[in-house]
């Protein structure tokens, strides 16, 4: 799947959410919810390390690494950020370079 088809999914999601639950999406919401969703992630990390009490369990790793997507693609939305722009010439020009 394409980022940019992704990015489309998840805001189609973020819609119904928002309505849903009268939620006013905004950058700064976003952003707020993006710190929320990576320290979900942070404590799973920390309960599969045995750094924290809890059950550990890869698969909600996984979900909360999914929500931390989710949001940073709500949150670049909301930002004016084209993050495919973005990851082409921050990361993937690397690839350009290899010998």
């Amino acid at each position: 799947m394409k980022l940019t088809d992704l990015q489309a999914d998840v805001l189609r999601i973020s819609d119904i959410y928002a309505r849903e639950h009268a939620i006013n999406r905004d950058r700064d919401w976003a952003l707020l919810k993006l710190q929320e969703e990576l320290g979900e992630l942070t404590a799973e990390h920390l309960r599969l390390t045995q750094r924290a009490r809890g059950a550990a369990d890869a698969q909600a790793l996984a979900d909360e690494a999914a929500d931390v997507l989710g949001m940073l693609l709500i949150y670049c939305d909301r930002a004016g950020v084209d993050l495919n722009a973005a990851m082409q010439r921050k990361w993937l020009s690397w690839l350009n370079t290899e010998a």
